[in-house]
């Protein structure tokens, strides 16, 4: 089993910064792609970004040029750098992993438990 634990949250004010992070362990044969997704009060979770293999980080517009990205693969680790926070970037923040535990197995998705972000005066 694939397990992702999160790192990082806590209360800001605005126009403060926080920096998440997240670690795979476990039974990790290959991870594809590492993001972040965040679920405020009463709102669908949604996706905040997102790495894969290969290609370009993905954000969500709302936080484009506010958040960075980034991923050190050889300790299976995606950070997210959140700088300009607003009252609206409040929200529980999910570590997402697209993972392999095996080398016949198929992608499979893995989440960890989540962490509390609170951007507030």
């Amino acid at each position: 089993q694939v397990q992702l634990v999160e790192s990082g949250g806590g209360l800001v004010q605005p126009g403060g910064s926080l920096r998440l992070s997240c670690a795979a362990s476990g039974s990790v044969f290959s991870i594809y792609a590492m993001g972040w997704h965040r679920q405020a009060p009463d709102k669908q979770r949604e996706l905040v970004a997102i790495t894969t293999d290969g290609g370009s980080p993905h954000y969500t517009d709302s936080v484009k040029g506010r958040f960075t990205i980034s991923r050190d693969n050889a300790k299976n680790t995606v950070f997210l750098q959140m700088n300009s926070l607003k009252p609206e970037d409040t929200a529980v923040y999910y570590c997402y992993a697209q993972a392999k535990e095996r080398v016949g197995d198929r992608w499979s998705a893995y989440w960890g438990q989540g962490t509390q972000v609170t951007v507030s005066s």
